[in-house]
């Protein structure tokens, strides 16, 4: 009787230009990293072929481990990618919402919900947990965490309200533990009144601001 409505085709960025990018990213926070790639796939592969002269086999052995030496190295390069993105926006105007807003499963983040003239900003994200608000700039940030607090629990009374302040210092939460901190949260909404929440504070909105450009790390250390 009805007829389906057909999808949308997602744009999708090819993972070449997904990996030059990442690699562009490393390479200038950490330029070592090609002679780093290069000597642990050289290092992986010649313990393989050095296995197999001791057995007397050593092309069957450099054949075997020559995918696992670019395994070896691919690992390399999704970690320090991994550090280098995060190290690459940290400080910039809106870096917390940048990596809240890369997690792709179970959160929902509206960046920017409060901003000051000094750039103090707060990003209010909801989940199974509840509400996180979330803030980051100078100590001044607080009251706007708490102003903000105030209006999650006008809007959405009973529900859970986390505040999480994002920097370096103490009693902070830095920009690289910020997404493993809101996935350890422990869930106190079903996934029916997570959205109902969602709803809820959709009419609430945020601002329009600059969100820093590159690669976030999502879950399990891949490049977005």
């Amino acid at each position: 009787m009805f007829k389906r409505k057909s999808k949308e085709k997602k744009i999708k960025t090819p993972r070449f230009q997904t990996f030059r990018d990442a690699y562009a990213v490393t390479k200038q926070v950490k330029p070592w990293i090609s002679i780093a790639l290069i000597a642990t796939f050289l290092v992986t592969w010649a313990i393989g072929v050095g296995i197999g002269i001791a057995i007397g086999q050593p092309v069957y052995l450099g054949f075997v481990f020559l995918p696992i030496a670019l395994l070896a190295a691919m690992l390399l390069f999704t970690r320090q990618a991994g550090s280098a993105a995060y190290v690459s926006i940290e400080g910039q105007m809106g870096a917390g919402a940048s990596v809240l807003m890369a997690i792709r499963k179970g959160w929902t983040t509206t960046p920017a919900v409060a901003v000051s003239r000094n750039q103090d900003m707060v990003h209010r994200s909801v989940g199974r947990a509840g509400i996180v608000i979330s803030g980051e700039g100078s100590d001044s940030v607080k009251q706007m965490m708490s102003d903000e607090r105030k209006k999650a629990e006008r809007f959405a009374p009973g529900v859970p309200v986390i505040e999480i302040l994002i920097g370096n210092e103490e009693n902070r939460v830095p920009i690289r533990k910020l997404q493993k901190e809101m996935r350890r949260l422990p869930k106190k909404l079903t996934a029916h009144q997570m959205r109902e929440v969602r709803a809820r504070l959709k009419a609430v909105g945020g601002m329009s601001m600059p969100i820093p450009k590159g690669p976030i790390p999502t879950r399990g250390g891949k490049i977005r």
